[in-house]
């Protein structure tokens, strides 16, 4: 029986045996800076291509670094955590670098199973981006020379790059709107997930109301979701004193809230009611919302992970020992983005 040339894995010793050079001289004429003559490059490369041979640099680069790097992460739908993955993987892979995203839930024990599958993989790095693995854990993985990078987690585990959002900030500089805006009793609308980034907004908007003597109402939606905040607005609105500004820790909590305070109780925004949202995900803009919001600056949070790992990856190159000690905490700035959703003045 004939077999199919299609399912044949075409390896070095066949491409060796088609030029009439050794194995090694194969090996060497895909390595960068290695000793070769011209012939034999010449008859590699022929034999290469009339093969369709590939070199396996994930083999290669499992007897040192595997160059690769595996973004730990849930909630793969909701917009911002799409666009900062979609961040991610494009720098890492300018930077040629092989990304695995596990997809994953938020809490520990997923967390857990995820940081120990890319010890399997035998990632150079890990990007957690949901949730925060066990300290054990990531000690298990510092010791396999692997670096660990937490975004927006609150935990500041020992050898792990911490990068993180300025949520004091943003949370002042959305109360300082609300107040401009005339808005006499206000409110934050926070959600169950409870994840840092969330709860640290809740807690310094809080914190800078009542710094200035403002009693704040908190009103915990079940989820993150544009439907949680359709939902909330029915609870809020139906009360006696509702809110007549509203800081929402995400914008699709915020779109959901305003969706449900027009449709079902007919508010105006922002004439009766100010929202303000976080994340500045695409929907924000669009004419039916056009919400202000904080923009996080994912661009920027991808970049700087991406120059810890190259940064690593040249010691490495120059002799040095890796350092995997962790440089400390990375924060960025949320940018406010004004659109139409808080008026800006009062009575305006």
């Amino acid at each position: 029986m004939r077999r199919n040339s299609s399912s044949v894995f075409v390896s070095a010793k066949m491409v060796a045996e088609r030029a009439g050079v050794s194995r090694s001289a194969v090996s060497r004429t895909f390595t960068d800076g290695a000793s070769v003559s011209e012939e034999t490059r010449r008859k590699v490369i022929e034999a290469a291509e009339a093969l369709g041979y590939h070199v396996n640099h994930l083999a290669r680069q499992l007897r040192e670094r595997s160059n690769i790097v595996c973004l730990i992460v849930s909630d793969l739908t909701t917009p911002v955590r799409a666009a900062m993955v979609d961040h991610l993987t494009r720098k890492l892979q300018a930077a040629g670098k092989i990304t695995v995203v596990l997809n994953t839930e938020s809490d520990e024990a997923n967390v857990n199973q995820a940081l120990k599958l890319t010890l399997h993989y035998r990632a150079d790095a890990t990007v957690v981006l949901s949730g925060t693995p066990s300290t054990a854990l990531v000690r298990t993985a510092l010791a396999n020379g692997q670096q660990v990078i937490l975004i927006n987690r609150d935990d500041r585990l020992e050898g792990c790059d911490n990068v993180g959002l300025d949520n004091a900030t943003a949370a002042r500089e959305a109360l300082f709107l609300l107040r401009r805006a005339g808005c006499a009793r206000i409110g934050i609308l926070t959600s169950a997930a409870r994840t840092p980034s969330l709860v640290e907004r809740e807690q310094r908007f809080v914190e800078a109301a009542k710094r200035e003597g403002l009693s704040v109402l908190t009103v915990e939606a079940e989820a993150t979701s544009y439907r949680a905040g359709l939902e909330i607005a029915k609870r809020v609105f139906a009360r006696s004193a509702p809110p007549d500004g509203v800081f929402c820790v995400t914008d699709l909590l915020a779109l959901g809230f305003m969706d449900g305070a027009r449709s079902d109780f007919g508010l105006r925004i922002p004439e009766d009611l100010c929202v303000i949202g976080f994340d500045n995900i695409e929907q924000a803009s669009w004419e039916a919302y056009r919400l202000t919001t904080f923009e996080q600056p994912l661009e920027k949070i991808a970049g700087h992970v991406v120059a810890l790992l190259t940064d690593l990856d040249k010691r490495a190159d120059s002799g040095e020992r890796p350092d995997l000690a962790g440089r400390g905490e990375a924060v960025f700035e949320p940018v406010a983005v004004w659109r139409r959703s808080v008026r800006p003045h009062s009575g305006q």
